[in-house]
């Protein structure tokens, strides 16, 4: 598999640094980072849905936790102390963190876990200054100060 060295690209970018910190990242994931699988759903404009196939875990071996635009969603499978013995073992319970690099102004608001998926809702919720707002646009024509009539 071939490996890309973007450190020629930080020499000629100033305060691009979490763009080029996110092709490393992004460079560094290797393809065994499969499980568990996972979907990401836009559900409005402004709402997403990531779903995380958790079958075998419990609410309490599941830990979902937000830091700087980081998304970090880990499973912890308790000892199986059981002396049981299996012909064939196909369900998948180790223990995993999954990791997902959220949007500025992207805020988890709920998550659930039903029928062995992990639903986590995202909002994109953007502050008063960044929202488009509308500007009137006079007619160029001259008022008289105070009184709104037009100048003769």
């Amino acid at each position: 598999m071939r490996t890309v060295d973007f450190s020629p690209l930080y020499r000629s970018v100033v305060g691009f640094d979490r763009l080029a910190a996110l092709l490393d990242q992004a460079a560094a994931q290797d393809s065994a980072a499969g499980y568990p699988p996972y979907n990401i759903e836009r559900t409005d404009e402004n709402a997403y849905r990531i779903e995380i196939a958790v079958a075998g875990f419990r609410p309490e071996e599941l830990n979902i936790e937000v830091k700087e635009n980081l998304l970090t969603v880990t499973g912890r499978k308790a000892a199986n102390d059981d002396a049981r013995k299996f012909l064939h073992r196909g369900l998948a319970e180790r223990n995993f963190e999954r990791r997902f690099q959220l949007a500025d102004y992207v805020i988890v608001t709920d998550a659930a876990l039903a029928d062995g998926l992990l639903s986590v809702s995202l909002k994109r919720e953007l502050p008063e200054a960044l929202k488009p707002r509308t500007i009137a646009i006079n007619s160029g024509e001259k008022l008289i100060e105070g009184k709104g009539k037009k100048a003769a």
